[in-house]
């Protein structure tokens, strides 16, 4: 749901920028892709109108998609049609004849395999042929009736029998079938729907392929994180080195500039392997057998069938998953879906999660462990549907609101270097688009947690290593800082929930990254002092009191802990993206104010009920 812009290669020898719009049926609906294509050719604020269009067209579909060239040529443009996938006619032994085609309808034709490149030098010579004919008057589709519309579909019937023809040496009888508008399909794609189109081993199917794609979005990509993770670690080290972080500055350099971009940079295999993935499903016709297997039950909860690969993705990161949903074409599946996806149990919580089931579960017990985070992965999925559910149930509705149409492609193997050039290009534009705001955030975020309070005194640090020192010095800082002042502001908000202003400091910095909360956790409950070793983190939570005497963490207060992350909006990653694929800062303050305050209510839920039982 986006144009791409490049420079035709110089070996053509001509100097064009070319702009690939969405593929569309017609100008007549209004969906994202088609609004897209309408303004590159219309309306567009950056770009004058195009001087010439090229329309691409299935040679094994010419009946559907030569009406929107006939739209193409109705408005005035100088047009060239591009006929592709010439090879599912030679499976099918018919042929098209482009010369006849041509002369059909008034406008050059060319056949074009786009897989090795084959009749791109013919192109551009059309190219050039209509460049040097007079610029004619461009005029804006006009509306149109039903009959004017099945009068079109009809000609156009009737040049696709006149066109295409079957080869030689093909019996009567196919001749016939085919001349009564009836051609044979793609055996291989009818073999392949008997089992990925059965209503019970197509979902078998569609849950093993999806289940392959959250696993290589979340594993293949972990270890390219973590390189990405350490060179940045790496690159903190050698700044601090150069540029020491006793002063505001290198502070500054190290844990704002470094740490921020390490932010963004960070989820780009995610997002890479992402693409990568959903291009070869998309290639191989798979993605269209995927949604129109699941689009019935999400259809009741008023999603699309659309909607549960990003769902899937956004176990991984919200971030990727947020961007998938370009791909539903009603807005309001869309956005929908986009409001749902933070609460998807993405990496980033896995940390936070890890820390507080281990507080929970005894060490000698990792099967439970095992077992109360697959549940909460399970009931965060639940969760997800459930408020769609709700929310479609209140909205106001329009009747047959959902129009979920979709072609079948034939199964084709994927182009790897396709892929491979269009995944780049579009992880390439979350770095240049969303970089820039969740830097700012991250930058932000520091300045709370780093100041006034940026040299605080130690005393009686004489005996302390430089070690010590520094996290002592960490702690003081954060504990003095504006970040501190405003969590000890929202501090009676969190008694209740048996929180003190230190869990506030932690629940502010993870705005940042989720993640963060566990080693603000570690600052503000000094789990290094003057004269012991840095204490084991579990050990600083079971030793940690409240100002009222109470432990910081009990049992009550650790699940309020848990169940208050399971709903809450602190990515500030995955806001500036949901900004960004929204238009408008609406969804993500809606998002952050409603999935705040379930999680405080949920928290605060659960400590009352826990304490109705006695357990604290």
């Amino acid at each position: 749901v986006e144009y791409s812009i490049g420079e035709l290669s110089t070996d053509f020898s001509l100097k064009a920028s070319v702009i690939d719009s969405p593929g569309i049926h017609s100008f007549h609906s209004m969906s994202p892709d088609e609004k897209v294509t309408y303004n590159v050719l219309f309306d567009h604020d950056e770009h004058s109108r195009p001087e010439i269009v090229l329309v691409t067209v299935d040679s094994s579909q010419i009946a559907r998609h030569l009406y929107l060239a006939n739209q193409v040529l109705q408005c005035g443009f100088k047009t060239v049609v591009v006929l592709t996938m010439s090879d599912l006619l030679e499976k099918k032994r018919l042929r098209i004849d482009a010369k006849k085609l041509s002369d059909l309808i008034h406008c050059p034709v060319v056949i074009v395999n786009p897989r090795d490149g084959k009749g791109s030098d013919l192109l551009v010579q059309e190219i050039r042929k209509a460049l040097e004919e007079p610029v004619k008057l461009i005029t804006k589709p006009l509306p149109t009736t039903e009959q004017a519309i099945l009068d079109q579909y009809d000609a156009i019937s009737k040049i696709e029998e006149a066109v295409v023809t079957s080869k030689p040496n093909l019996d009567k009888i196919n001749q016939k079938i085919f001349n009564t508008r009836k051609p044979e399909a793609d055996k291989t794609s009818l073999k392949l729907d008997r089992y990925f189109l059965n209503p019970i081993l197509g979902l078998f199917f569609f849950a093993v392929i999806m289940s392959v794609l959250f696993a290589s979005v979340f594993w293949v990509a972990q270890p390219l994180m973590d390189m990405l993770s350490d060179g940045f670690e790496w690159l903190e080290s050698v700044t601090v080195s150069v540029v020491p972080d006793t002063s505001w500055f290198g502070h500054f350099l190290s844990h704002g500039v470094i740490q921020g971009a390490g932010a963004v940079f960070v989820f780009f295999p995610q997002i890479a392997i992402l693409f990568i993935v959903m291009g070869f499903l998309e290639d191989s016709g798979y993605l269209a057998r995927g949604a129109m297997l699941i689009d019935l039950p999400l259809s009741k909860l008023g999603l699309n069938g659309r909607s549960f690969v990003p769902m899937l993705s956004g176990f991984a990161c919200a971030i990727p998953a947020t961007m998938a949903a370009r791909s539903i074409p009603d807005r309001r599946e869309r956005l929908l879906t986009i409001f749902i996806l933070p609460l998807m149990t993405c990496s980033a919580r896995l940390p936070v999660y890890a820390l507080l089931i281990a507080f929970l579960v005894p060490p000698d017990k990792p099967w439970l462990a095992g077992l109360l985070l697959s549940g909460i992965y399970m009931i965060s999925l639940f969760n997800g549907i459930l408020i769609a559910g709700l929310v479609n149930k209140f909205r106001r509705q329009k009747k047959n609101e959902s129009n979920f149409m979709l072609e079948l492609p034939a199964y084709r193997r994927p182009v790897l270097r396709h892929i491979l050039r269009s995944s780049f290009h579009k992880s390439y534009s979350y770095i240049q688009n969303a970089g820039l705001t969740i830097f700012v955030c991250a930058a932000v975020i520091w300045a709370l947690t780093y100041f006034p309070n940026y040299k605080p005194e130690i005393p009686d640090s004489s005996s302390m290593s430089a070690e010590e020192r520094s996290v002592q010095e960490a702690s003081l800082r954060i504990n003095g800082s504006y970040a501190s002042s405003m969590a000890r502001y929202i501090e009676p908000a969190l008694q209740p929930l048996g929180w003190d202003w230190r869990i506030g400091v932690g629940l502010i910095s993870a705005f940042a990254a989720r993640e963060v909360f566990v080693s603000s956790i570690s600052l503000t409950y000094q789990i290094a002092d003057a004269t012991d070793d840095p204490k084991p983190l579990l050990q600083a939570m079971q030793e940690a009191k409240n100002s009222d005497g109470k432990p910081s963490f009990g049992l009550a207060s650790v699940i309020a802990l848990l169940l208050f992350f399971m709903f809450a909006m602190q990515c500030t990653s995955t806001l500036a993206v949901v900004r960004k694929e929204t238009g408008s800062w609406r969804m993500p303050i809606l998002q952050q104010i409603s999935f705040t305050l379930l999680a405080y209510l949920f928290a605060l839920s659960s400590v009352k009920i826990l304490e109705l039982f006695g357990i604290s």
